[in-house]
């Protein structure tokens, strides 16, 4: 399944459209307005689309939060979107008693340059261009566990656009793309296996992964979707006995407007670092590779590591 559908009109570009949203990630408002916008329109830039236009959803509270929360969030979501060239033109609230908020996205494509999670062959690099921890970082916010530097950071990280990476990739022939969100790195990564008829290999070490996590999730700030991300890979994942539980639960973090994760022909590895350097994305780390194999699965190395 694509990140995005793609409509194909008689006459036309084609379109892609997908709809997300969160529930808070973080206390304030127009931040986690941002984060949830950047999180919608990510999966977008996942199919090398552009974003054009949206539409708000909200569910919201309103008998635990006043109306100004509201209309912080509705600001946060649009001065984000507004970024990325894409016009908020409506939307719909509801009552919830859960506060949750997100984007209905359209985004045009070029259909020569589209990215698609089908099209990795054996043999490409494996690159993700965010570092992982947002899950973790969520649970340590709950708790009042993360300090005003590392906040500061992830805050920044999950408003940051994913247009930089989409640019990379397409400018370096990248064969396939997905964004890393609710599903974890390894989710993810078995899914576009899974659909691309191949596996891969991945070298732990390599992976970008925030500072504060590691330590964190050693103490179990953990989410709870880190397990069932787990419990829906293990069946396809082989890890290296040296990896311990919180290896795995990092590989496992539920993300919140996380990274692109890109499939790229080996002769264009250095032409997507560069890219992706010019372009100040948070990560460009070759995580693994593209191998044959049963489609889906995943090998865990512990290489890589400094």
């Amino acid at each position: 399944m694509e990140d995005a559908a793609i409509l194909r009109p008689e006459n036309g570009a084609p379109l892609v459209f997908t709809v997300d949203f969160i529930t808070p990630v973080v206390d304030r408002a127009e931040d986690f307005g941002a984060i949830a916008a950047a999180n919608s329109l990510s999966d977008v830039y996942a199919m090398g689309a552009e974003p054009q236009v949206a539409l708000a959803i909200c569910g919201f509270p309103d008998e635990e939060l006043p109306s100004e929360v509201l209309r912080r969030i509705f600001q946060g979501g649009r001065d984000k979107a507004a970024e990325a060239g894409c016009a908020v033109v409506g939307g719909h609230t509801v009552l919830d008693p859960e506060l949750k908020y997100g984007l209905c996205v359209i985004g045009s494509l070029d259909s020569n340059r589209a990215l698609t999670q089908n099209a990795a062959k054996p043999g490409d690099r494996l690159v993700l261009t965010k570092p992982l921890g947002f899950g973790i970082a969520s649970q340590a916010i709950k708790q009042e566990r993360l300090g005003e530097a590392d906040l500061g950071r992830v805050v920044e990280a999950m408003s940051a656009l994913n247009r930089g990476a989409r640019d990379a990739a397409l400018a370096a022939g990248a064969r396939a793309a997905t964004d890393v969100t609710g599903f974890g790195l390894l989710g993810h990564l078995h899914n576009m296996m899974l659909s691309s008829g191949v596996a891969a290999r991945v070298q732990v070490g390599a992976v970008p992964v925030f500072d504060f996590a590691r330590p964190l999730a050693a103490a179990g700030l953990v989410p709870g979707g880190s397990a069932k991300n787990l419990a829906y890979v293990e069946a396809h994942t082989r890890f290296a006995a040296s990896l311990d539980e919180t290896d795995r639960s990092i590989l496992a973090d539920p993300q919140t407007s996380g990274g692109l994760l890109l499939s790229v022909p080996a002769e264009s590895e250095g032409q997507l670092l560069a890219e992706l350097e010019a372009r100040g994305t948070w990560a460009r780390s070759v995580i693994g590779e593209v191998i044959a194999g049963q489609p889906g699965s995943i090998e865990v190395e512990a290489g890589g590591r400094s």
